[in-house]
Protein backbone atom coordinates (compact mmCIF):
# COMPACT_ATOMS: atom_id res chain seq x y z
CA UNK A 1 0.00 0.00 0.00
CA UNK A 2 1.25 3.17 -0.60
CA UNK A 3 2.05 5.84 1.91
CA UNK A 4 0.12 8.62 3.47
CA UNK A 5 -2.83 8.65 0.89
CA UNK A 6 -5.51 7.44 2.91
CA UNK A 7 -7.50 9.69 4.84
CA UNK A 8 -6.94 9.88 9.14
CA UNK A 9 -9.42 7.74 11.00
CA UNK A 10 -10.60 9.18 14.31
CA UNK A 11 -13.32 8.77 17.02
CA UNK A 12 -15.94 11.69 16.56
CA UNK A 13 -19.43 11.46 18.04
CA UNK A 14 -22.37 11.36 15.94
CA UNK A 15 -25.56 12.70 17.64
CA UNK A 16 -28.76 11.28 16.69
CA UNK A 17 -32.11 13.04 16.22
CA UNK A 18 -33.40 11.61 19.92
CA UNK A 19 -30.04 13.30 21.37
CA UNK A 20 -28.48 9.85 22.14
CA UNK A 21 -24.32 10.22 21.09
CA UNK A 22 -22.50 6.99 19.95
CA UNK A 23 -18.25 7.01 19.18
CA UNK A 24 -17.36 5.99 16.14
CA UNK A 25 -14.58 6.03 13.83
CA UNK A 26 -14.31 8.49 10.85
CA UNK A 27 -12.82 10.95 8.35
CA UNK A 28 -15.19 13.35 8.87
CA UNK A 29 -14.15 16.66 10.50
CA UNK A 30 -11.19 16.28 13.30
CA UNK A 31 -11.00 14.16 16.51
CA UNK A 32 -13.77 15.06 18.98
CA UNK A 33 -15.82 16.62 15.98
CA UNK A 34 -19.33 16.80 16.71
CA UNK A 35 -21.57 15.68 13.42
CA UNK A 36 -25.34 16.21 13.95
CA UNK A 37 -27.59 14.23 11.97
CA UNK A 38 -30.81 15.24 10.75
CA UNK A 39 -32.53 11.63 9.99
CA UNK A 40 -30.70 8.61 11.41
CA UNK A 41 -31.81 4.99 10.75
CA UNK A 42 -33.46 4.97 14.54
CA UNK A 43 -36.23 6.79 13.15
CA UNK A 44 -36.01 6.84 9.06
CA UNK A 45 -38.50 4.30 7.48
CA UNK A 46 -36.20 2.98 4.92
CA UNK A 47 -34.48 1.31 8.61
CA UNK A 48 -37.16 0.58 10.31
CA UNK A 49 -40.20 -0.68 7.63
CA UNK A 50 -42.22 2.24 9.30
CA UNK A 51 -45.39 3.70 7.14
CA UNK A 52 -44.74 6.19 4.69
CA UNK A 53 -46.15 9.89 5.81
CA UNK A 54 -47.05 12.13 2.79
CA UNK A 55 -46.19 16.03 3.06
CA UNK A 56 -48.85 18.13 1.78
CA UNK A 57 -46.98 21.00 0.23
CA UNK A 58 -49.57 23.40 -1.32
CA UNK A 59 -52.37 21.16 -1.28
CA UNK A 60 -50.85 19.03 -3.98
CA UNK A 61 -51.78 15.36 -2.51
CA UNK A 62 -55.30 16.71 -1.63
CA UNK A 63 -55.37 18.30 -5.40
CA UNK A 64 -55.02 14.88 -6.93
CA UNK A 65 -57.01 12.96 -4.34
CA UNK A 66 -59.48 15.67 -5.49
CA UNK A 67 -58.95 15.08 -8.91
CA UNK A 68 -59.18 11.30 -8.69
CA UNK A 69 -61.48 9.93 -5.93
CA UNK A 70 -63.67 8.72 -8.75
CA UNK A 71 -61.62 6.05 -9.51
CA UNK A 72 -61.26 3.70 -6.17
CA UNK A 73 -57.54 5.37 -5.36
Amino acid sequence: MKKDIHPDYHMIDVKMTDGTIIKMRSTYGSEGTTLTLDIDPTVHPAWTGGNQRLLDTGGRVSKFKKKYEGLGF
